[in-house]
């Protein structure tokens, strides 16, 4: 028996199927540096948003990088199964190549070849275990290949569950906010009606949590990108925080309350994100509303019905509020390139619901009924 590639490739089992596990079945963060799966997704995913900055433009380079998520998995799969498969065969070749063949062939590549074979169930027949060791390894690297594909069936449904949850809502908010949605529209839009903007952002309050959730749990869904270019989930959840900002340090209603109960999950979903897709503390980009802009968000909102006086402690208070997630969202935006929404929206600016590539009109506006 020959002990290195033995503990090799019991080694390279061990540390194959934690990291599987880890990231398929354990629904938690984990801070641990040493997983296959972190600097996986750290070296791949800046290499492939490289290429795509370089090599496409406009819609198609969104096309690209939309790409990166499913393929990213099914390689993932692909890694893992042959990562077994090799750390099975050393361990055969470790014990003297103890399955039997009708050819006098022996070495690492026919060992990686009835590996193969036992990972995959083919059940092809050349391959006869001798011992009592092998036999038990060939049964445990069959059993192990048979569960592995069963997890991959069980877990695909649940991302692509938890993909469909998040936009939906994100399409929802199309109408409610603008494409791309803005705090400002989301506000006017719903200057007649506090009582909806308040149940409005208490399902906004339950979707932050759901996102939370789902992409602690399986942060691949963070690269997966929304059916239209002009939205995203790091958009939708900006456009939320933005409105609840300017409600709570502006208002004094019952929907103030509400503003509140949002804005902490949501904050909560982005500082615990960011401690994901980031590598380090998030800086401060870029000023997304100056005093100017804050006026004639101001005066948008007035004339729309929803008059609000902006003192010194108003705007120091939303300052503040600012402050608690604007660099997190910004650099979460740029470590994923996905554009941050501005605070004022384009009230001209059509919505996604009424323009079709077959309609030679745009739907009828019905934006004044808000």
């Amino acid at each position: 028996m020959r002990w290195l590639e033995t503990a090799c490739g019991c080694v390279l089992i061990l540390i194959v199927l934690r990291d599987a596990f880890e990231t398929m079945i354990l629904p938690r963060r984990l801070n641990g540096r040493l997983r296959f799966t972190r600097f996986y997704y750290r070296l791949g995913w800046p290499l492939w948003a490289w290429l795509a900055r370089h090599l496409t433009r406009g819609r198609q380079r969104e096309t690209t990088l939309s790409l990166f998520g499913p393929l990213s998995m099914l390689l993932l799969f692909v890694i893992w199964a042959v990562g077994l498969v090799f750390g099975f065969a050393l361990v055969y070749l470790g014990l003297g190549s103890p399955l039997q063949t009708s050819e006098p062939l022996r070495g690492l590549g026919m060992d990686l070849y009835l590996s193969g074979t036992m990972f995959l169930t083919l059940g092809l027949g050349n391959a006869v275990p001798h011992t009592n060791l092998s036999r038990t390894l060939a049964v445990c690297e069959g059993g192990m290949g048979f569960g592995f594909v069963a997890v991959i069936i069980s877990y695909l449904p649940i991302l692509y569950g938890g993909f469909s949850a998040r936009e939906s809502n994100i399409s929802m908010l199309d109408a409610r906010a603008g494409s791309p949605p803005t705090a400002s529209e989301l506000l006017r839009r719903h200057a007649h009606d506090r009582a909806q903007l308040q149940s409005y952002l208490a399902e906004w309050e339950h979707w932050a949590a759901q996102l939370l959730e789902s992409q602690i749990s399986y942060p691949v869904l963070g690269f997966f990108r929304s059916q239209h270019v002009n939205q995203s989930w790091l958009a939708a959840l900006t456009t939320v925080l933005d409105a609840c900002a300017f409600v709570i340090a502006t208002g004094d209603d019952a929907c103030t309350r509400q503003a509140q109960l949002t804005f902490a999950m949501g904050r909560h979903a982005v500082v615990d994100l960011a401690q994901i897709y980031l590598r380090r503390r998030p800086t401060e980009v870029r000023e997304r509303l100056t005093n100017a802009d804050l006026e004639r968000l101001r005066g948008e909102l007035a004339a729309a019905g929803w008059g609000v006086s902006m003192d010194d402690t108003r705007r120091h208070r939303l300052l503040q509020l600012r402050n608690l997630y604007d660099s997190h969202v910004q650099s979460i935006g740029l470590a994923l390139e996905l554009e941050v929404p501005a605070w004022i929206g384009n009230a001209d600016h059509l919505d996604n619901w009424q323009r079709s590539p077959w309609d030679k009109s745009p739907a009828p506006d019905i934006r004044s009924h808000y």
